[in-house]
C-alpha cells in the first residue's frame, strides 16, 4: 500500500477545503504504521462508505437481529465453519477493495506477534502453546483463519494465566523486553489483490456484511464468543503496557469492559475498533522496539 501513502503525503493542503483525512494522516499522536493507516484513511474515504454504509449498517444488523430469534429456537442446527469461510474468502476476492484486504490479512499478523511479544517476555513460561497465523494470500482464509483467530485470543489467555498460576508468577514490567516478535518492517510479502471494478467494498461496509453470515454460518455459542472476544482488546494491551509500563498508551484502545457482553447488533462497529486497537499496539511495540535499538546504538 505505499502508493496510498505516496498519496497522502504528496496531497496539497487546500486552506479553504483541507482534508479530513489528510489531516489525520499527518496526525502523530498515536502509534500507527504509516502504510497500513494510509490504506485505511483512503478505503475510509471512499464514497461508497459516506453514501452506501448508513443502509448496509440497518440492514445488516436487522438480518443479526433475525438471526437472534432463529438461533434461539435451535441454536446449533447450522455448524458450517468451512462454508463460511469459503464464503469469506470470495467475498474478499471478488467484492472487497485491495487496501480492506490488505488491512485484515495484516491484522492476523499484527495479532499473533502481539500475543508472542507477551508471551516472551512472562518470565518462567515458556510451555504455552502457539497457533502463529502469518497468511500471505487470500487462500489462507479458507483454513478456518477468522474462527482460528479468535481461538487464539482466548486460548492465549487462559493458557498464559493457568501457566503463571502454576508456575506463582505474574506480569510485571520488563527492563530490556525482549521484541524478537516484532517485525519493524511493514512490508510483508502479501501476494497482489484483485482490483477489478468489483472490488469497490470499503471495510466497513464489508464487516458489516460479514458480520451476519458468520453468524449464519456459525452456532449460536460460537458466534457469542466471537463477538465477546472483541472485547479482550484492553486486556491484551494491558499485558504489553504492564511490561512496558506506560499504561498511558491505552488511550486508543476503545474495546473496553469485557467483563460487560455487549449486543452482538453491535460486533461488526467493535471488530473495526478492533482492528484498530491491534494496529496502534502493534505500532506501540515497534516504536519502543526501535527506541531500543537506538538506545543500544549509541551505547
Amino acid at each position: 500500500m505505499l502508493h496510498k501513502r505516496e498519496y497522502f503525503e504528496q496531497l496539497e493542503n487546500n486552506p479553504r477545503d483541507p482534508s479530513h483525512w489528510h489531516a489525520l494522516f499527518l496526525d502523530k499522536s498515536i502509534p500507527f504504521s504509516p502504510d497500513a493507516k494510509a490504506a485505511f484513511l483512503y478505503d475510509s474515504s471512499r464514497k461508497t462508505k459516506q453514501f452506501l454504509y448508513p443502509f448496509v449498517r440497518v440492514f445488516a444488523r436487522l438480518c443479526i437481529m433475525l438471526l437472534q430469534v432463529f438461533k434461539a429456537i435451535m441454536p446449533n442446527v447450522i455448524n458450517a465453519p468451512k462454508m463460511l469461510h469459503r464464503s469469506l474468502y470470495l467475498g474478499m476476492k471478488y467484492f472487497i477493495t485491495p487496501e480492506a484486504n490488505y488491512l485484515i490479512l495484516r491484522h492476523f499478523v499484527l495479532g499473533s506477534e502481539v500475543l508472542r511479544f507477551i508471551k516472551d517476555n512472562v518470565h518462567h513460561i515458556d510451555d504455552i502453546p502457539m497457533h502463529p497465523l502469518k497468511p500471505m494470500d487470500l487462500n489462507a482464509v479458507k483454513d478456518n483463519l477468522f474462527l482460528q483467530h479468535d481461538l487464539n485470543l482466548y486460548n492465549f489467555i487462559i493458557n498464559l494465566n493457568n501457566a503463571m498460576a502454576k508456575k506463582g508468577v505474574t506480569i510485571q514490567k520488563v527492563d530490556q523486553p525482549n521484541f524478537n516478535a516484532i517485525t519493524i518492517d511493514d512490508n510483508f510479502p502479501f501476494a497482489p489483490f484483485r482490483d477489478k471494478w468489483t472490488n469497490c467494498l470499503d471495510l466497513a461496509n464489508a464487516i458489516e456484511i460479514f458480520t451476519p453470515v458468520y453468524q449464519f454460518f456459525l452456532t449460536d455459542n460460537d458466534f457469542w464468543r466471537a463477538s465477546n472476544s472483541l472485547q479482550l482488546d484492553e486486556v491484551i494491551g494491558l499485558y504489553a503496557a504492564t511490561i512496558l509500563d506506560c499504561p498511558e498508551k491505552l488511550v486508543a484502545l476503545n474495546n473496553k469492559h469485557p467483563m460487560v457482553p455487549l449486543p452482538t447488533t453491535s460486533a461488526a462497529f467493535r471488530l473495526t475498533l478492533h482492528g484498530l486497537s491491534t494496529e496502534v499496539l502493534h505500532g506501540l511495540l515497534v516504536q519502543q522496539k526501535r527506541a531500543a535499538e537506538k538506545a543500544l546504538t549509541v551505547s
